[in-house]
């Protein structure tokens, strides 16, 4: 598994850091369970070095370009030398490799000709795409080049499987990116139903004391990278709503790190918490390791999931698995992992008053919110980690056999 611009191994809300990440490692968890050896391929940011994620999981971290951290903008001009460093590692002559899965786009560019080259099986997994976050529109967030179009659009064209976690992606790489159907496969995230579960009351007191929140408020918990897409400015307002119009006073919790290229925006929240009156309840923590994400996730009274589009939304069905509810907006992606009225609400638009309403609603009919906290954890108890891994086999087992026959 090739990941160029972001280590598998960093914590998720850092840097470019998110539920990719989390992705990556948990799928090859599994699959290694299943007796898949994975190496997990990343750009060193500084010496090169490997060790060991799990058993059977290795991270192998390349020389490619300068040994420092790089502008995502800027991994385009590394990617030939980083798909070099791939094509030492996995051997020119006898690979050592049965398949290449490529994650994301620029992971995608630099490995395509390592796997012609080679002739092995090559997979690629987009994440998010050009087109999802050009149509999502937010405001401040950076645009998208369209040489990073052309080139989801081309590895679409060339890749021996397309994975895309929902239906939202799926169409946008059969629609847009005009992938053949018979390459393209649907296969959802999972959750770690253990590490995320509503069993976790003495931990998520601690944080809550640690985070120095008020002992009697009801917790709203936002979780991801700080930047424009994933919209904390609107969660901040949808706070300040609801506390003008309820007696509910919550507050919230906003877990993560600002992109690279968005520095300003941590400011631009904190600004706006001010402007609004609510400076005292809105708690920017910077980004959370997994224990303590799980923690927060259980403490919290509803998870909300601003963002303008996402291409599966792994916090909300790890906020499920908590049990705990989440409000978000029914657009790309966030449709597939929040089940309405199950799991959490929906809402159509993206205005404030609707939100805190529905925030509201819920925070003050207690048996209303417990009955949704069941649900949640339910629906996110039929989606593990051990089914992706399961469906991800079927496409590398169709590959590696297509290969051998050509072989004979």
């Amino acid at each position: 598994m090739i990941s160029l611009h972001t280590s598998p191994g960093d914590q998720p809300g850092t840097g470019d850091a998110g539920g990719m990440n989390v992705a990556i490692v948990e799928t090859a968890r599994a699959l290694a369970e299943r007796g898949v050896e994975v190496d997990l391929l990343t750009r060193a940011v500084g010496p090169p070095r490997e060790r060991d994620l799990a058993p059977g999981v290795r991270l192998l971290e390349l020389a490619a370009g300068p040994a420092a951290a790089l502008p995502k903008n800027r991994l385009v001009d590394v990617a030939d030398a980083f798909g070099e460093a791939v094509a030492e590692v996995t051997g020119r002559t006898a690979p050592r490799y049965d398949l290449l899965h490529a994650h994301y786009w620029l992971s995608g560019l630099a490995t395509l000709p390592v796997a012609i080259e080679l002739g092995l099986p090559f997979v690629q997994s987009f994440h998010t795409l050009a087109a999802m976050k050009t149509r999502a529109d937010a405001a401040g967030a950076q645009p998208e080049s369209e040489g990073r179009a052309r080139a989801e659009a081309f590895l679409a064209g060339q890749a021996d499987a397309l994975v895309a976690a929902g239906s939202a992606e799926v169409g946008v790489i059969l629609d847009v990116l005009h992938a053949p159907p018979e390459k393209t496969w649907v296969i959802p995230p999972g959750v770690d139903v253990d590490a995320f579960t509503p069993g976790l009351v003495t931990r998520g007191r601690a944080l809550r004391e640690r985070l120095g929140l008020p002992a009697e408020a009801p917790v709203l918990a936002v979780v991801g990278r700080l930047q424009p897409l994933k919209g904390q400015d609107f969660a901040i307002r949808v706070l300040a709503e609801v506390r003008h119009r309820s007696s509910a006073q919550p507050v919230l919790v906003i877990a993560g790190e600002t992109t690279p290229g968005d520095e300003a925006f941590h400011a631009d929240l904190v600004a706006l918490a001010a402007h609004l009156g609510v400076a005292d309840a809105v708690h920017i923590t910077g980004a959370l390791d997994r224990v303590d994400t799980a923690d927060l996730l259980a403490l919290a009274d509803l998870t909300i999931v601003p963002s303008h589009s996402e291409s599966f939304g792994l916090v909300a069905l790890e906020s499920a698995a908590s049990g705990t509810p989440v409000l978000a907006q029914n657009v790309a992606g966030l449709a597939d992992s929040v089940a309405d009225g199950v799991s959490g609400v929906l809402l159509d638009d993206r205005d404030v008053g609707d939100w805190a309403d529905a925030a509201r609603l819920l925070l003050e009919d207690r048996p209303r919110l417990d009955a949704l906290s069941v649900a949640a954890r339910g629906h996110a108890e039929a989606r593990t980690w051990a089914a992706s891994a399961t469906g991800l086999l079927a496409v590398y087992e169709a590959l590696t056999a297509a290969r051998r026959s050509r072989e004979v």
